[in-house]
């Protein structure tokens, strides 16, 4: 599997990844990725947003089959949040999701101090891997938070 930086001929697949995964757990809500407005144009705003970027995963047939990204939250106070992680529901449980994660770190290091994500208690397997890989739970959400209808919080020390 491949990581790499996210182009515009991704763009289409990977806002279609991140809406039937929010679909399959029904949380395609107001408040939630499902109604950004910049969805289906990703890398623009991550090529226009400073200190900020969206890796995908392309399986060995070349396909996107998976992205997150790190963009500025609460910039001021060094704190980026991890964003959009969502991998098609066929490469789900095959390490995609931790293939993604390193490179975001690696990206977060160099412009913040810490990292913040927002997700549901619903994705079990996403809250195993956040706590495996560093994360602590906060008990409210940033102050800068945009998707109200998350119930879950973490910030990580970089």
């Amino acid at each position: 599997m491949e990581i790499r930086e996210i182009t515009p001929q991704d763009d289409a697949q990977m806002a279609h990844i991140l809406r039937t995964c929010l679909e399959q757990l029904h949380l395609n809500l107001p408040h939630t990725a499902y109604y950004d407005p910049f969805v289906d144009h990703l890398s623009e705003w991550y090529a226009k947003t400073p200190a900020a970027k969206y890796f995908v995963a392309l399986a060995d047939d070349g396909r996107v089959v998976g992205g997150c990204g790190v963009g500025p939250i609460a910039p001021e106070e060094g704190i980026a949040e991890l964003q959009k992680l969502y991998v098609d529901p066929e490469y789900r449980h095959h390490g995609t999701a931790t293939q993604l994660l390193p490179p975001c770190f690696e990206f977060a290091k160099q412009h913040y101090q810490k990292l913040y994500l927002e997700t549901f208690d619903t994705m079990l397997a996403a809250n195993q891997l956040y706590l495996k890989v560093g994360f602590e739970q906060l008990d409210q959400p940033l102050p800068q938070s945009e998707h109200g209808a998350c119930n879950v919080w973490y910030l990580m020390n970089l």
